[in-house]
């Protein structure tokens, strides 16, 4: 009787759960229910659809981040908070040509730091004097974010905001108001200013303290006096804390919301980051995502940076299903902020395009750092790459060559709206090509707006020879995937969903071609001076037939060399075998039918040969000391851990006039990174003495080689490295290779 009675329990339980399950309208946000069967998980999962401002924000694909303060003319990344604001010594800016220079890349936004962690603020805040207002820009009455908002809408762009929560200038001012123990009452927002008064009479009344009265005042003067603002960024990062400081979040998000109801929240539940700062990106990126606590009114947000954030496995431990697109930031110069010209590398058109066919093509949005020099103007370096990029995003996807094509006419008819539903069993489509065509790219989407992301593994096929042949497999859609392989000549093409979330809804396919241009090129060097020259590496998750992607690419070039600082051409030195470079700088690039690739180039010092180690601090037993300097990246020294600051002690081998030095991290973990240090030199090798020292910022999330050039040249024989900051909380230091120039 017992069993009879839990079998009639569990059925009318399993009717009931199926009859919940379809009467699920699609949702934001959905609970996951203490039990829930993983059936019921996966049906609940294919129902979180993104809002209105999030889709918005998908479709803006390519935007812009604009860094500028401070740390343009001290050449920090990060400031300290006490910086004169006289050091902004600006005399000119021009935001019409920084838009029209996004513009020509296409991009559909720019997000300004209108105040980074320093404190100092880019508009003419009421309630500080620590910004543009105390310098000489336009005598004291300059705004950043007001030129900016009036070229904008001049260029048709989209505006945001980057405001700091953590502040450095309020942090350590003794009147400053961030972590000042004031106690929470109830406050009015905004706070009136004789003589400055607001047009939008809306009025806010919060129980916060000191700083979050400030932090929303300056909210409310940048979301109600700028025109209107698209993106609200907040980043996470806390150089200093104070007192115990914490956020009001809930009274921020109610006034974004309130008077910003077009604007997503980085860093919150609107928006989420990719989970570095190099431009990688993550093979699978699903946007419906698992949460411990209800996104909707949690007030902290942690980053979410493992590699799964929303497989299977990951969403049957959910207590809530949140749809939460991310961004993929990185900068277009080496570090956020402008240094030189001269030292400070740029990145290629070639690389800027691989992110953006990775990211926007990968179910992201690619936000990409451009910042202005000091003269308020981007250089031309940096307006030479976003023009090529531009021109290759135009060329490449303005053209669908499945222009005139048989098949699903909701795949066809370029309506993200409509869509073809793949049910019955049915699993693929066939597109017939309007004659034969040679494609290396295909562009997918699902309608994400009504059905969610349902597509979890698919692969691509082309009609080659009377057989179909497979050219491209990957997991996930979303709202775009941009899949990548090598040229191939067809006149049909068929889609395979192979794994799904219920069933799948289609709304778009393109065909397109790139024209691939001439290799990137990488260096290595052994520790006697040799370089060999090779093309750089690049992942496309494809799935040839049959074929090395790589060599499929990277056949029919030629790689010419100059050694004098000059550009490389067609009638520099043809590289032919490794070569030995010492204290030069070598540039190459190459060729194919005299169209050039991008320009590689470094500087290259002191060949290692002869190097010796004269004292270490520490080791641990597998990262021994000598890997620092053994000219292989894939090695690294590891300290053991001490409160005592890590130091190596070098014997280059006879007297050097050195300038700089580089450090090389490991990336195989974030730990141990350098942070600051100094440069010692000795006359015996025994007493040292300081000649230099050094910071470097962002090492955990973009840990690619830095450089720094010493105030004077410096000759000597021994050298040591004293290691004073480590980022993170680690208490050992990490180093891949150091190299002296």
């Amino acid at each position: 009787m017992r069993k009879n009675t839990l079998f009639i329990v569990g059925y009318f339980l399993l009717i009931f759960q199926i009859y919940s399950q379809n009467n699920i309208t699609p949702q934001n946000t959905i609970k996951i229910e203490r039990g829930e069967s993983k059936e019921s998980i996966i049906y609940k999962a294919a129902h979180v659809v993104p809002t209105a401002n999030q889709l918005d924000a998908l479709r803006n694909e390519f935007i812009a981040f604009i860094h500028f303060g401070p740390n343009t003319f001290t050449r920090m990344e990060w400031g300290n908070g006490m910086e004169d604001p006289a050091v902004f010594d600006l005399k000119t800016v021009d935001t019409d040509q920084w838009c029209r220079s996004m513009k020509d890349a296409g991009m559909k936004m720019v997000i300004l730091t209108v105040k980074h962690h320093d404190g100092f603020v880019l508009w003419q805040s009421r309630y500080t004097d620590h910004g543009i207002m105390s310098t000489g820009f336009q005598n004291g009455k300059g705004d950043i974010l007001r030129e900016l908002s009036k070229s904008c809408k001049k260029y048709g762009l989209k505006l945001g905001v980057y405001l700091s929560p953590a502040d450095l200038f309020q942090i350590e001012n003794p009147d400053g108001l961030y972590g000042n123990l004031s106690k929470y009452t109830k406050r009015t927002i905004p706070r009136e200013v004789p003589g400055r008064p607001f047009k939008n009479k809306t009025k806010f009344e919060f129980v916060v303290d000191d700083y979050n009265e400030y932090f929303l005042n300056q909210l409310f003067e940048i979301l109600t006096e700028y025109g209107e603002i698209h993106e609200v960024w907040f980043d996470g990062a806390h150089p200093k804390r104070k007192g115990g400081q914490t956020y009001n979040y809930a009274a921020w998000r109610e006034l974004i919301h309130t008077l910003a109801p077009k604007a997503v929240i980085f860093g919150r539940e609107d928006i989420r980051w990719c989970g570095n700062e190099a431009g990688g990106t993550r093979d699978t990126e699903i946007n419906v995502v698992a949460y411990e606590v209800n996104p909707d009114t949690a007030s902290v947000f942690h980053d979410m940076t493992a590699e799964d954030l929303g497989s299977r496995e990951i969403i049957y431990n959910a207590n809530y299903l949140h749809y939460q697109p991310a961004e993929t930031n990185t900068s277009i110069r080496e570090g956020w902020f402008y240094r030189d010209d001269t030292n400070q590398k740029v990145r290629s058109a070639d690389d800027v395009f691989d992110i953006y066919e990775r990211s926007v093509g990968g179910n992201s949005i690619f936000l990409l750092n451009i910042p202005p020099n000091r003269e308020g103007e981007f250089s031309s370096r940096d307006i030479e790459v976003l023009k090529d990029v531009g021109s290759r995003i135009r060329e490449t996807y303005d053209v669908n060559l499945l222009e005139g094509a048989k098949g699903p006419v909701e795949l066809l008819d370029g309506n993200q709206d409509t869509y073809l539903l793949l049910e019955n069993g049915v699993d693929e489509f066939v597109i017939i090509l309007n004659g034969e065509k040679t494609i290396n790219r295909i562009m997918l989407q699902e309608a994400i707006a009504t059905h969610s992301e349902r597509v979890e593994k698919h692969a691509v096929d082309a009609w080659v020879d009377n057989e179909w042949r497979e050219i491209a497999v990957a997991s996930n859609i979303g709202y775009k995937r941009i899949l990548r392989f090598p040229e191939v000549t067809t006149s049909k093409i068929r889609v395979r969903v192979l794994e799904s979330r219920l069933t799948p809804a289609i709304s778009h396919i393109s065909a397109h071609y790139y024209k691939t241009r001439p290799p990137q090129l990488d260096f290595s060097r052994d520790k006697d001076g040799v370089v060999t020259i090779a093309p750089m590496q690049t992942v496309f998750n494809w799935n040839p037939i049959g074929e090395n992607a790589a060599d499929n690419l990277n056949t029919g070039y030629e790689v010419y060399y100059t050694l004098d600082g000059s550009e490389p051409t067609l009638n520099s030195a043809k590289y032919e075998s490794p070569l030995k470079v010492e204290y030069k700088t070598l540039k190459a690039a190459s060729y194919i039918n005299n169209a050039r690739g991008a320009v590689r180039s470094e500087d290259f010092g002191v060949v290692k040969r002869d190097w010796a180690l004269i004292g270490v601090s520490s080791q641990v037993n597998n990262r021994p000391a000598l890997n620092a300097f053994d000219a292989v990246k894939r090695t690294y020294w590891q300290s053991e851990e001490s409160t005592e600051n890590p130091f190596i002690s070098l014997d280059l081998g006879e007297k050097y006039l050195l300038k700089a030095f580089t450090y090389t991290p490991q990336t195989f973990h974030s730990n141990g990174m350098m942070a600051s240090g100094e440069i010692q030199i000795s006359e015996n090798g025994a007493t040292w003495d300081t000649v230099e020292k050094f910071e470097f910022g962002n090492l955990i999330n973009d840990p690619t080689p830095r450089t720094h050039y010493f105030e004077k040249p410096v000759t000597t024989r021994y050298i040591r490295l004293l290691v004073t900051g480590i980022a993170g909380v680690e208490k050992y230091v990490t180093i891949s290779e150091i190299d002296f120039l």
